[in-house]
C-alpha cells in the first residue's frame, strides 16, 4: 500500500487532493461515534437542563458541571495519558468540541478551559509543571484561563504592557498590569499570562489565582454569553515563582501564536455543533408554526432558509473533520522523541495555520447566518428571550471576535501563504505564473466532462484554484514586500482562498461517499455540494475582479479580467429545486439531514 500522502499547509490551493486523501465524518470508528453519544448525552442531561443558572453565572454549578465533565474525560482529550489525559487523537477533539457547540455560554467556558487555558501547558510546560497542573485542569479540579488582551493591546497582542521583574532573591518574577476580557476570570484557578520581562521581552508565565498581588475585577456586562465569567485580572506586585515561567524567556509570541491555532480550529469545531441546534430548533418550530392553515415548513422562502443553513453546516463540517484529518496525518509522522514533544507537536499543527484561520472565519460566519435565519424562521418569538434562538443569536456574535477577529485572520490566510512561498515551503509562485500560459490555449468551450455526479462541480473547483492563484500572483508581483499594507487586497485574496477549501472540502467529501456508498445514497450531499458552488463561482468571479481592476488599468486589465472570465465560465443549474429537495428531507426528519 503506498504511503499516505501529507498535504503541507496551504499546499490544497495548487494540489488536487483526492477523496480517499481527506477525513470525513462518515470515517468515523466506533470510538469516535461513542465519544460524540457520550456528550451529547452529557450536554442533554447536565449542561441543558442548567441553562437558566448557568447564564446566571451560578459559579458552582458551573464548576460541578465543570468537574462531572472531567469525570468523563472530556476535558482531556488533549492531556496526554501520563498527566490524567486521554491523549486521543485530533478527530476525537473535534467530537467532543462540537458536541458542546450548542449549549451557548458552557461552550465558552468548556473551550477556554480546554483549549487556550490548558493547550499552553501541554504543549510548552516543562514536565514540573505539567505534572502539576495538568492532572487538576484534565479533572476539572481547577478551571483554566488565559490572559493575552490588554486596553491597548488586542490584535497587536506583542504590544503588551505587563511586566515583569525578577525579584531581588532571584525567586519570584513581580508581574504588574491589567489584562482585559479574561474569559472564566471569575472562577479560574490558573491563568496562561503574558508579560514583558524587564518591559522588553514577551513571556508566558502560569499565574495562580492565590498567588500574592492577583485579584480580578468587575464582571464584565457582554452582548452575549452572559453565563461565562468575563473579568479583568489585575497584577499588583503578583509574585510568580520563576519555575511558573512557561517555555523560555522571550519565547511568548511561539506559546501565543501557536495556541491560537488550535484555539481557532476548535473554534470552527464548536461552530458546527451550533449551526446543527439552528437547524434543528428551526425546522421544529417551522413544522408547528401554522399559518394560513399550513405549516409554514410548506412556504417556499422557509425551504430556502432551512436548506441554506443546513448546507453551510454542511459545508462546514466537512472542513472542520478534514482539517482534523490532517492534524492526525501530520503528527502521525514524528517520530517517537518528538512525539514526546509538546513544541513539536504545535510546530506540527502549526504547519496549518492559514486552514486553522479558514476555519475559524468560515464556521463563525456560517454561525451568525445560521442563528440569523434561525430568528428570522420563529419571527417575533425570535426575538423575545423566551424562546432559545434570542440567546443563540446573542451568543454567536463574539465567534466573529476572538481567538483573533475575522479581519486578522483574513490577512493571516494569503500572509502565512505569501511567506511560505517566499521561503520556498511552498510553490505557490511557480503555479501563479504557469496560469498565464494555460490561459493563452484554454478555451471553456472545449471542455469536455465525464458522465458522473459532480464533473462539472470538480472542474470548477480547479478553475477557482486558478483565479486565487493569478490574483495573489498579480498582487504579488504588484505590490511585493508592500502587500501587507494593501489589506483590502489581502482580504479579497483571503476569501477567494477560503471558498476553494469550502467548495472542495464538501466535494471530496461528497465524492467519498459516491464511491463507497453509490449516487442514490449520497443524493443529498450531491445536491448539497451542486448548490453551494453554483453560489460560490460568481463570488469568487467578483471578488477577483475587483481585486484586479484596484491593481490593474487600461489593456492590462482588460487581459486579466478576461482571463477571469474564461476561468469562472459556467452555466448556472437549478439550485431552487436542489434546496427544496434538502429542505423536505429536513422537515421530514426534523434534523441535520446529512
Amino acid at each position: 500500500m503506498a504511503d499516505k500522502k501529507i498535504f503541507a499547509g496551504g499546499e490544497f490551493l495548487i494540489t488536487d487532493a483526492s477523496p480517499e486523501q481527506v477525513f470525513t465524518p462518515e470515517d468515523f470508528k466506533e470510538e469516535h461515534r461513542m465519544i460524540y453519544e457520550t456528550t451529547k448525552d452529557f450536554v442533554n442531561r447536565e449542561i441543558l437542563p442548567n441553562q437558566d443558572k448557568i447564564e446566571e453565572k451560578d459559579k458552582d454549578v458551573v464548576l460541578g458541571i465543570l468537574a462531572k465533565a472531567g469525570e468523563l474525560g472530556l476535558l482531556a482529550t488533549d492531556i496526554p495519558e501520563q498527566y490524567g489525559g486521554l491523549g486521543l487523537d485530533k478527530v476525537s477533539t473535534t467530537v467532543v468540541t462540537e458536541a458542546t457547540g450548542t449549549t451557548g455560554s458552557f461552550t465558552a467556558i468548556y473551550g477556554a478551559h480546554t483549549g487556550i487555558g490548558s493547550l499552553p501547558i501541554v504543549y510548552f510546560g516543562n514536565e514540573d509543571q505539567k505534572k502539576k497542573y495538568l492532572p487538576k485542569l484534565a479533572s476539572g479540579e481547577w478551571c483554566g484561563a488565559y490572559c493575552l488582551t490588554e486596553a491597548d493591546a488586542g490584535s497587536d497582542a506583542l504590544n503588551a504592557k505587563t511586566k515583569a521583574v525578577l525579584s531581588e532573591d532571584g525567586k519570584y518574577y513581580i508581574l504588574n498590569g491589567t489584562k482585559m476580557f479574561v474569559t472564566n476570570g471569575g472562577w479560574a484557578s490558573s491563568f496562561i499570562v503574558y508579560a514583558k520581562v524587564d518591559g522588553e521581552h514577551f513571556t508566558g508565565f502560569i499565574v495562580e489565582r492565590d498567588f500574592p498581588g492577583v485579584s480580578t475585577g468587575a464582571e464584565e456586562k457582554k452582548m452575549g454569553m452572559d453565563g461565562s465569567s468575563t473579568r479583568p485580572l489585575i497584577l499588583e506586585d503578583a509574585e510568580v515563582p520563576v519555575e511558573n515561567v512557561l517555555f523560555e524567556i522571550g519565547k511568548g509570541h511561539k506559546i501565543a501564536f501557536n495556541v491560537l491555532n488550535l484555539g481557532r480550529w476548535k473554534l470552527g469545531a464548536a461552530t458546527v455543533g451550533g449551526c446543527k441546534g439552528c437547524v434543528i430548533e428551526a425546522v421544529k418550530y417551522a413544522n408547528s408554526r401554522i399559518q394560513f392553515n399550513v405549516p409554514i415548513s410548506s412556504f417556499g422562502m422557509i425551504k430556502t432558509k432551512l436548506a441554506n443553513m443546513a448546507i453551510l453546516t454542511f459545508i462546514s463540517e466537512s472542513m472542520m473533520y478534514r482539517l482534523a484529518g490532517v492534524f492526525d496525518d501530520k503528527l502521525a509522522t514524528l517520530d517517537e522523541e518528538a512525539k514526546k514533544s509538546g513544541a513539536e507537536n504545535a510546530k506540527a499543527i502549526g504547519e496549518y495555520a492559514a486552514e486553522c484561520s479558514i476555519t475559524k472565519v468560515y464556521g463563525s460566519e456560517s454561525l451568525d447566518y445560521c442563528v440569523d435565519e434561525y430568528v428570522q424562521i420563529l419571527g417575533g418569538y425570535g426575538y423575545c428571550a423566551e424562546y432559545p434562538a434570542e440567546r443563540y443569536y446573542r451568543d454567536s456574535r463574539i465567534n466573529r471576535i476572538w481567538e483573533g477577529t475575522n479581519e486578522i485572520n483574513r490577512l493571516l490566510v494569503p500572509g502565512t501563504l505569501m511567506r511560505r512561498a517566499l521561503k520556498g515551503r511552498l510553490a505557490l509562485f511557480p503555479a501563479a505564473q504557469a496560469i498565464a500560459g494555460e490561459l493563452m490555449n484554454y478555451s471553456p468551450l472545449s471542455v469536455q466532462l465525464p458522465d458522473t455526479a459532480l464533473a462539472l462541480q470538480e472542474h470548477m473547483v480547479k478553475m477557482s484554484k486558478k483565479i486565487g492563484l493569478m490574483v495573489a500572483g498579480v498582487a504579488a508581483q504588484k505590490f511585493q514586500q508592500k502587500l501587507v499594507h494593501e489589506q483590502e487586497v489581502m482580504a479579497g485574496i483571503a476569501d477567494i482562498v477560503i471558498e476553494v477549501f469550502a467548495m472542495e472540502s464538501g466535494l471530496l467529501r461528497t465524492l467519498k461517499m459516491i464511491s463507497r456508498d453509490g449516487e442514490e445514497k449520497a443524493k443529498y450531499q450531491i445536491a448539497a455540494v451542486k448548490a453551494y458552488i453554483d453560489e460560490g463561482i460568481p463570488k469568487i468571479e467578483m471578488w477577483a475582479k475587483q481585486i484586479l481592476a484596484y491593481m490593474e488599468e487600461g489593456d492590462m486589465l482588460r487581459t486579466q479580467l478576461a482571463g477571469v472570465k474564461k476561468l469562472a465560465r459556467y452555466q448556472p443549474i437549478d439550485a431552487v429545486s436542489l434546496k427544496r429537495q434538502i429542505a423536505d428531507r429536513i422537515i421530514e426528519l426534523e434534523s441535520y439531514p446529512f
